[in-house]
């Protein structure tokens, strides 16, 4: 199963547009789009979207959204991953490390977990 990125509604529209220009295979919704949750979705129902159509997550959530996927592990579920971004970091370094991610990882690399990007630090 290849990877495929949800991005957050709070994720700036350029990071779907550069993903999608850069790796056009590629597979990225945004919240909001006519196939994923609608905005204004609550964090929890995104990971069970999330892991119904086997999305990675892409947040800038730092604050709620681990407490959130612990909640979601309680109830027995399960999350394809999560990537959360720094929102201070260079655009350009995150959708390269996105695309990396999505071009050489191994099939449910990231299940049932939460990563900081840049994983290098």
């Amino acid at each position: 199963m290849t990877i495929q990125y949800l991005l957050d509604e709070h994720i700036a529209s350029l990071y779907r547009s550069q993903l999608m220009r850069q790796a056009p295979d590629l597979v990225v919704r945004m919240i909001g789009d006519p196939d994923a949750p609608p905005k204004g979705t609550l964090d929890p129902d995104i990971l069970i979207w999330c892991e119904t159509h086997n999305f990675i997550l892409v947040t800038n959530n730092r604050k709620s959204m681990p407490k959130h996927l612990a909640d979601h592990f309680k109830e027995g579920r399960h999350i394809p991953g999560i990537f959360v971004i720094d929102p201070s970091s260079n655009i350009g370094e995150t959708l390269t490390e996105l695309i990396i991610i999505a071009e050489a990882s191994f099939p449910n690399e990231y299940q049932d977990r939460i990563e900081y990007l840049p994983l290098s630090e």
